[in-house]
């Protein structure tokens, strides 16, 4: 078994998350120079929606330009399946091999014909189902991946759609398969790190824990809230979301709570923009402020290099 540093040419067996938003070519490069891989997200760069392919591939070709002024080391791109015709996933794909990157955080169900088309173009697949089962972990390992993320219920964004923590998912999926696993949710210190070590993953994914950073492009306002905030003020918003308990928040977690109507929910955080007005706008009263589970072990923010240095605390 190749070791996750070896694949991914980097110092630490550390991912950063692509979280929606919640990147841009600064952070990504100061992960990167950290010695972890840095991962640009959806919407990376943006404060705004943008419509069209055209549109998006001209956003991701700019960041990768500004990335590859700020480092000289590995990073990824997110990737997230969709159906045909697909054409936000296609065109991140053909600026992604226009630019000769390598790396690939694949989220959704595993694709067969995706995931040829990625390694048909060299790439290293990270492939990461949303809701993590012995059966896709078996596929995606078929199917070419060559490391898996193993998503516990204890992460922050959209949630795998059965309770499982991140202490059961992960030596399950370590158990499943051969190649190398990630464990993902819930992860923000070294501790939770070691743990996961022990638990038969080869390295960590680490998404909620770097929003507070300073490279992060998150709104100071988010990050104070996030500081500030402590598990007993967090809830779900729908089956598959949790948010601090913002006075918007609030409102959606008392309807979800009764009506059981998440799907209707999830449409209106959408339509409000997801994480865009809270997280990186800063509008924080009136929207949700995505976190994982281990909200009271986030103490401070730092720079990039100081978590990472502080997350692998004696790990080589």
């Amino acid at each position: 078994m190749s070791s996750v540093t070896e694949l991914l040419h980097t110092k630490y067996p550390l991912v950063q998350a692509p979280m929606n938003w919640a990147t841009d070519a600064r952070f990504v490069a100061a992960v990167a120079n950290a010695g972890a891989l840095g991962v640009l997200g959806p919407n990376a760069g943006l404060s705004e929606m943008v419509h069209g392919s055209s549109a998006h591939e001209r956003q991701l070709q700019a960041q990768l330009d500004q990335v590859r002024t700020l480092t000289d080391q590995p990073i990824g791109i997110n990737v997230v399946l969709e159906p045909d015709p697909a054409p936000h996933m296609n065109s991140t794909l053909e600026v992604a091999f226009a630019n000769g990157l390598r790396y690939f955080v694949v989220v959704g169900e595993p694709d067969q014909a995706v995931y040829r088309r990625i390694k048909d173009h060299g790439g290293v697949i990270l492939a990461r189902p949303l809701t993590p089962t012995v059966a896709n972990a078996k596929a995606a390992e078929a199917y070419g991946a060559d490391i898996l993320v193993a998503t516990g219920y204890d992460e922050g964004g959209i949630l795998p759609q059965h309770f499982q923590g991140t202490f059961t998912v992960v030596p399950t999926m370590a158990d499943a398969v051969s190649i190398p696993v990630l464990a993902a949710g819930g992860i923000n210190d070294a501790r939770g790190v070691r743990a996961a070590l022990v638990l038969g993953a080869q390295g960590v994914y680490v998404g909620t824990r770097f929003l507070v950073t300073a490279e992060a492009p998150v709104a100071p306002a988010a990050k104070e809230t996030l500081l500030a905030g402590s598990y007993d003020q967090v809830d779900l918003v729908s089956h598959d979301q949790r948010s601090l308990m913002t006075p918007g928040a609030k409102q959606l977690a008392a309807r979800f709570k009764e009506t059981n109507d998440g799907r209707a929910i999830d449409q209106i955080i959408a339509q409000r923009g997801g994480m865009l007005p809270g997280l990186r706008l800063g509008q924080v009263d009136d929207n949700i402020i995505s976190t994982n589970t281990g909200l009271d072990l986030i103490k401070h923010g730092g720079t990039v290099a100081e978590l990472v240095e502080e997350l692998m605390e004696g790990i080589k």
